[in-house]
């Protein structure tokens, strides 16, 4: 049978990231919104005797972890220590709150006025806390905005919002056994040795392209680690992202090794994770459901507008890029899904919950994402300026310099 043959499997969807990609450069639309799309229309498409024209398998479900972990990664690989540093203030209470107040006000409309278990409830707030850094990455990939200073100012929220949920997921629900203390105390060497290793390695086999010696060491960084986070019952795509953030400096002077993984991230890795994430949504599951989805989504969008707009025009954001920067904060899909599985997995919550909650989280990657380039797309001049304009209102005005006395 054609759908039991991997390599028919394999075609169909890279048929199907074929054919989204078309749709994207036609639509001007970020692919990864595309992909989405293609995957819950497909994954709602059943053949007589509810066979499916589109399966996951171990290897794509694979691939798809694979292609969240790096695009993860890629995402802290962009953000400029110097920029990091300089927006710190901006980047930092963006993030604290787009992740607070969402997380307090699912959590507390799922238990009150929903009537869920409080730790049912507690899985919504977190699953509905999150920002995609992997939707937003694509997203300012896609627009070249990514090397802006109101990029990395952003990617750099993004980071600290998904790092709260993580942090909450832990406190309140994480296994504390022995392989969560290994996972750290290794996570915490291989962060600080990391930039030495990958610089040796560049320096001293640079010259070496056609292996890519650069390109597998980070690769096996990434599956060493992803490793004992699964081992530790953590998630892969955390150590991805402060593994990108401490190399960042490095690759900043090697744009082409991120191009090369990019291109790869992007080609094979992304297309599954995407497609994937569109699978989740049942049409006829989010039908039945529809009130609480909505309600649902329309109480994370408030909070991150509640949290992020105020905090966005204190920074000195024109109204374009205020509106721009908290739709893209209101994403969510790699953290949201993680979170609403682990709360499946572990029989926190039913799968009538589940689907409830990842319909709502893909619903949140696709709907901001496709208001704020549809409607609020800064140019890159503007993402430039705002930069200067922060830096001049933060550090002050530069000092003039004394004319030089002639003679």
């Amino acid at each position: 049978m054609i759908l039991d043959n991997i390599w028919y499997v394999a075609a169909i969807w890279m048929g199907l990231a074929f054919v989204a990609s078309l749709i994207s450069i036609r639509a001007g639309i970020s692919v990864a919104l595309v992909e989405i799309v293609v995957g819950v229309v497909v994954g709602n498409i059943a053949f007589a005797g509810g066979h499916h024209i589109l399966k996951t398998t171990e290897w794509t479900n694979f691939l798809a972890m694979l292609g969240s972990g790096v695009l993860t990664f890629l995402a802290g690989a962009e953000i400029d220590p110097a920029s990091l540093r300089a927006n710190l203030r901006a980047s930092l209470s963006i993030g604290v709150l787009s992740f607070l107040l969402p997380f307090g006000a699912v959590w507390l409309f799922a238990q009150y006025v929903l009537g869920w278990p409080l730790h049912q409830a507690q899985i919504a707030g977190i699953a509905l806390s999150t920002t995609s850094v992997a939707v937003v990455y694509a997203v300012m990939i896609e627009g070249k905005l990514s090397e802006t200073p109101m990029g990395k100012t952003i990617l750099a929220a993004c980071f600290i919002t998904d790092f709260g949920t993580v942090l909450a997921l832990g406190t309140l629900f994480a296994d504390f056994n022995i392989w969560l203390l290994v996972f750290v105390v290794v996570m915490c060497v291989v962060l600080w040795f990391m930039p030495t290793w990958t610089k040796f390695i560049i320096v001293r086999l640079g010259a070496t392209r056609v292996s890519e010696p650069e390109v597998k060491f980070i690769f096996l960084i990434l599956f060493f680690l992803g490793g004992l986070a699964s081992a530790a019952k953590s998630e892969a795509v955390l150590p991805a992202y402060l593994v990108g953030l401490v190399v960042a400096g490095v690759f900043l002077r090697d744009k082409t090794l991120v191009h090369r993984m990019r291109t790869i991230a992007f080609t094979i890795f992304t297309p599954f994770y995407f497609i994937k994430a569109g699978l989740y949504v049942s049409l006829p599951a989010l039908w039945a459901a529809l009130g609480v989805i909505v309600a649902l989504l329309l109480v994370k969008l408030a909070t991150k507008f509640a949290g992020v707009w105020p905090l966005t025009k204190l920074f000195y954001m024109r109204t374009r890029e205020a509106n721009y920067t908290t739709l893209l904060m209101s994403t969510g899909l790699t953290f949201g899904t993680i979170s609403a599985l682990f709360g499946l997995q572990n029989k926190i919550i039913d799968e009538k919950q589940y689907t409830i909650l990842v319909t709502v989280v893909i619903l949140s990657a696709f709907v901001p994402t496709l208001i704020a380039q549809r409607f609020f797309q800064p140019t890159l001049e503007t993402m430039i300026e705002w930069g200067q304009i922060y830096a001049a209102k933060i550090n002050g005005p530069t000092p003039r310099q004394p004319a030089p006395s002639g003679k």
